[in-house]
């Protein structure tokens, strides 16, 4: 393995694209190539041995690329196929998930955490376990809000109507005491501005995306994989596209995004 090889990111869709962008703020002597599985979004409605398969076929796909490192950047394949395929591969894999929970862990000082999700996330529980099994006497409530995804992809940012469905999502918050909320999808830190001023002051917003750019930071230097320069490049494969792929890509990415490769998966 290589210093030199890029590192693989892999989402169902392009929510992900919040995960490369903090990993190029962070890291930037690495480049990276960026696989989204966008042929058989989304996730969340797929079995858990469909999105096994699918995830091991995006891995695979990676490798072939020659990358050092996969980032599974979205949060049904993290829940349903780690620490699974810990092992399996002959790279270091790291998930949206954990980094997410150890944050919130770490930022909680009442022990009362909020979760929001897709539905497919929230239903799944992988959170709600996985702060239990770090705090056992806390107290975890979960929130799905499926109306965030197309209204971050629509680009209605901060709208009337984006604030009043955040509104009304995070209602069950409104009493509820907690001191930190995660972001458990990937699209929702666009949303943060707005999620922050329906929650209020004194509520932590734990964004998976930075703390998944940090986790792999630290993975990188304990392997010994970590770049020494002229990174920064990053190549974005997708499985099906869409005429309005290229706006959306760069509002996530904040940046202009070069030609897309597509790829069958079928």
């Amino acid at each position: 393995m290589s210093n030199r090889q890029p590192i693989g990111v892999f989402d169902s869709g392009i929510g992900g694209l919040t995960v490369l962008k903090e990993l190029l703020g962070r890291l930037p002597d690495e480049s990276f190539v960026y696989f989204g599985d966008t042929a058989r979004v989304p996730y969340g409605t797929k079995s858990a041995e469909a999105v096994k398969r699918f995830t091991r076929e995006s891995v695979t796909l990676l490798l072939d690329r020659g990358v050092k490192m996969v980032v599974i950047a979205c949060n049904t394949a993290s829940s349903e196929v780690l620490p699974e395929f810990e092992g399996e591969f002959p790279v270091p894999i790291v998930g949206v998930i954990e980094p997410g929970v150890r944050a919130a862990v770490a930022a909680t000082k009442r022990r009362r955490i909020g979760v929001i999700g897709t539905p497919g996330t929230i239903r799944s529980g992988a959170y709600q376990s996985k702060i239990m099994a770090r705090l056992p006497d806390a107290v975890v409530i979960p929130q799905a809000c499926p109306l965030f995804v197309p209204l971050v992809e629509e680009g209605w940012i901060d709208t009337p109507v984006t604030r009043l469905v955040a509104r009304e999502y995070l209602r069950v918050y409104e009493n509820a005491g907690i001191d930190a909320l995660v972001l458990g999808c990937t699209h929702y830190p666009l949303l943060k501005p707005v999620i922050a001023d329906t929650v209020g002051e004194g509520v932590e917003l734990v964004d998976s995306a930075i703390e998944t750019a940090r986790e792999v930071a630290r993975v990188l230097a304990e392997r010994g994989l970590a770049g020494s320069g002229g990174g920064g490049e990053f190549h974005i494969v997708l499985s099906d596209t869409a005429p309005s792929f290229g706006d959306i890509a760069t509002r996530f990415l904040g940046r202009r995004v070069p030609d897309i490769e597509l790829v069958s998966v079928v």
